[in-house]
Order: structure tokens, then C-alpha cells, then sequence
């Protein structure tokens, strides 16, 4: 029987940055994870000097200091920024959507002439409060856009219908009348040097880990005071309020003996047709780190299969809210378990909001000051 403070199921960035506080504080922890790697679906593996996201792009970006500060004490990131491009019916356009975009789809060049155009394609959907995805696209910015750049992609991306989808999951969309193609408004943007795995390894120095290991293979082997669980919450209580719904991705990979394939990091394929969402480019996020060889990643989305495939995005609707609800409200009753990370709290999380969220903790359990 194995002895310590803290388990914790997960060794992603939650999990990790609890057992970095957690070692540093003197307590005894033990990390498992039920994959053969650290990293969770941050994990980065290089090939041919080429660091490859293995579980889709993750780009780092904040705006708070604190994260930021935190974050810099184990890598150096470089400058990258995300200007992701869209193809449909072999037309390409830029995004987010700014003047670039609005300039080619309706050939005006003018931020008032965009203005107006934009408000005529909203037609009675302006001043409508939206009651799904669709009406909330249609708001946002009218009938054209919405056909080319976000219907199909979307419908893709969740396997629903844009009308049966709630409209928030398109309430962050920036919308720009700059010539500007930085997707994201926070200060600090970029990529790790090395990697994401290069951080989580520092983050789990001198503590105690077991990979290929689930929850189920060591619990009736372990004694712990508290439990940080990080996996899916429906299934660690056996589904007894019912299975929360989760997409999840596929990826068809080819390392090509090529230096360039389509000279930008992503490029969304908005078409419904075309079965991928976009194509991954990995050596463009790093592009100080030469090969002769590039290595791309078409990405599929696909419902999520128990013990098929892994869990990604949460499905917000509102019968899996009152789902998880009731999971929240009965973990409560266990005070020595600790539920946390986009799979225990069933959000959809940015690195830096789980980072955030885990520093919290930290201070919470009284292991950070």
C-alpha cells in the first residue's frame, strides 16, 4: 500500500502545476496518467526538429501577468502569432474576420462601406435577441460571412445543425474593421521554444509518476489525505446521472519530404464538403527550428466513443449543464476529493484560464502563498 499526501489523476497542466506547488511545499504526491505520456492533450513530440502538437494547435496567449510570470519560469516563447487563413470553394480568406476578410468577400475597401454593407446583410437579425448559433452568426455579421466562413466549419466542428447549437459558443468570434490578422487581443502570445512537454517535465521534476496507470488500476493500492482529479467527472462516478456528451478529434498525419506544404501554421476548411476542419502545419509555430521536412495533421472532428478515442471539447448544451450539475453537487460530498481541469469541471478552458484555475487551487489548499 502506497502512502502519500496528495494523488493526483493527470498529468496535463492542472494536475502538473498541483504537484509542482504541492512538491515544493514538501507534501508527498503521487502523479498517474492513463496515456503513455505526460502532457495530456498539450503534449508536443518532436519530429524530424520539428515540434509536433499531437492532440490538435495549441497556442498559447493571456493578459494576465500572473499567469504570464508563472509560465516564463519554464520555458522562453517565441513571437508567434496566430493569423489562421480559411478555404472555401478554393477561395482563401483571412482570419478572424477584419477588413482583409470584408474586403474580399464584398470588394469594398472602405471601413464605412464594410459598416453598411454588414448591417444590410444582418437584415432582421440585427435586432434579434439569438436563440442558437445560427441567429447569433446572423447578428454578428449577416448572411455571407456566416454561408462562407462559419456554417459549415461549425457544423463540422460539433456534428449539430448551427440552429440546435447554443449561441454563446460563438460569442468570443472578433470581428475587426482593421486590417488586422492577429487572432487573439491578449498582450502575451506565443510558443514554448521547446515545447509544451518541455514544461510539464520541469513542472513534475522530483515527483513521483506513473504513466499507462488509471484511477481504477491503483485505487485499491493507494492511501492518499486528498485527491486531485482531472478526467472526465461522469466517469469517475460510473455514470450514474447519465454520460456527459464531448467531441472529440481525429488526425490523419504525413511527415513530407518537403520544407513548406501551405505556408501558414492553420487553415480551416470551411466548405461542409470537405470532411476536415483544417490542416495543421506544426513547423510553422516554430519556425526558428529548421527541417527539411515539414509535417502536417488534418483534423477531423467525431462524436466521442468511450475507450475509442479522447474526450476534447465539452458540449455546452443544456441538458449536459444539468448533467454535470448534478455530478457538481454530488462530488460536494466528498470533501477529500479536489475536481478540476476542462474534463472534471466540464468548461472549455484556454491553457491560461487552467493555469490560472490551478494557482488558484494551489492557494486554496494553502501550498502557494
Amino acid at each position: 500500500m502506497l502512502n502519500v499526501d496528495y494523488l493526483i489523476v493527470g498529468a496535463g497542466f492542472y494536475g502538473s502545476i498541483l504537484a509542482y506547488h504541492i512538491n515544493k511545499a514538501g507534501l508527498k504526491c503521487l502523479v498517474i496518467d492513463k496515456r503513455n505520456h505526460i502532457g495530456g492533450n498539450c503534449y508536443t513530440e518532436n519530429i524530424e526538429g520539428i515540434d509536433v502538437h499531437k492532440y490538435g494547435a495549441h497556442i498559447f496567449h493571456t493578459d494576465n501577468e500572473d499567469v504570464w510570470k508563472f509560465i516564463n519560469q519554464f520555458t522562453d516563447f517565441n513571437n508567434f502569432v496566430n493569423s489562421p487563413m480559411a478555404v472555401y470553394k478554393n477561395e482563401i480568406y483571412n482570419l478572424p474576420f477584419n477588413m482583409n476578410t470584408f474586403s474580399k468577400l464584398f470588394n469594398a475597401y472602405n471601413v464605412n462601406d464594410v459598416k453598411k454593407i454588414l448591417n444590410k446583410e444582418k437584415g432582421i437579425y440585427k435586432n434579434i435577441k439569438p436563440k442558437n448559433l445560427e441567429e447569433q452568426a446572423l447578428k454578428l455579421v449577416g448572411d455571407k460571412v456566416y454561408k462562407t466562413l462559419i456554417k459549415g466549419y461549425t457544423e463540422k466542428q460539433w456534428g449539430k445543425k448551427c440552429i440546435d447549437l447554443p449561441s454563446f459558443i460563438i460569442n468570443r468570434l472578433p470581428v475587426r474593421f482593421k486590417y488586422d490578422n492577429n487572432y487573439f487581443n491578449d498582450k502575451h502570445q506565443g510558443i514554448p521554444k521547446n515545447g509544451y512537454s518541455h514544461i510539464i517535465n520541469k513542472l513534475l521534476k522530483g515527483v513521483e509518476l506513473k504513466l499507462n496507470t488509471s484511477y481504477n488500476d491503483i485505487k485499491n493500492n493507494i492511501s492518499y489525505n486528498k485527491m486531485i482529479y482531472t478526467g472526465m467527472i461522469d466517469e469517475f462516478y460510473n455514470y450514474i446521472f447519465g454520460k456527459l456528451e464531448y467531441r472529440s478529434l481525429r488526425f490523419e498525419n504525413k511527415l513530407l519530404n518537403q520544407e513548406n506544404y501551405q505556408g501558414n501554421a492553420v487553415i480551416n476548411y470551411t466548405d461542409y464538403n470537405i470532411p476536415y476542419t483544417r490542416i495543421i502545419e506544426h513547423k510553422h509555430f516554430n519556425p526558428n527550428k529548421k527541417s527539411k521536412k515539414t509535417y502536417i495533421s488534418k483534423e477531423f472532428s467525431q462524436d466521442f466513443k468511450i475507450g475509442i478515442n479522447e474526450p476534447y471539447y465539452p458540449i455546452g448544451m443544456k441538458k449536459n449543464k444539468d448533467i454535470y450539475n448534478k455530478y457538481y453537487e454530488y462530488s460536494k460530498k466528498n470533501k477529500n476529493i479536489i475536481f478540476g481541469g476542462r474534463l472534471a469541471e466540464y468548461r472549455y478552458y484556454d491553457m491560461d484560464d487552467t493555469i490560472e484555475k490551478a494557482l488558484h487551487k494551489c492557494k486554496k489548499i494553502g501550498v502557494l502563498k
